[in-house]
């Protein structure tokens, strides 16, 4: 597999996200559901943006290793969130995690009006390998 971040400018790589990937010789591609605050017999966390944020990157981040693949090829991320304001002092942590995992993906971030029960953030992923 090859990698090519497609970056014009400058400044999104101080925030650890591609304007786009090019990824070519793929032999697999992992799509990965949302990824909630859920714990393993299902039951959504009603805590704070910040612990729900924390919870969500290691269910990812589980879902990803049990399928094989790793958090370094994460092509795109899509991020779900019900309130920027909550969200947005916590990018760092998200964007952390990212960096120390060697991944620098496309990203998209949406705020929503509402997630499953009182979940408040949700994350999408494409994987490839």
């Amino acid at each position: 597999m090859q990698k090519q971040l497609i970056n014009p400018w400058n400044w999104q790589n101080d925030m650890g996200y591609s304007q786009a990937v090019e990824v070519s010789n793929v032999t697999s591609t992992l799509y990965v559901s949302g990824q909630t605050a859920m714990d393993a017999d299902g039951v959504p966390s009603n805590e704070d943006m910040p612990t729900q944020l924390k919870k969500a990157i290691a269910n990812l981040q589980h879902v990803i290793t049990e399928a094989g693949y790793e958090v370094s090829n994460i092509a795109r991320l899509t991020v779900y969130a019900t309130s920027s304001d909550a969200f947005m002092p916590e990018m760092g942590t998200l964007m952390g995690w990212l960096a120390e995992n060697g991944a620098q993906p496309a990203v998209t971030y949406l705020e929503v009006v509402r997630l499953f029960g009182p979940l408040t953030v949700e994350l999408e992923a494409t994987v490839v390998r």
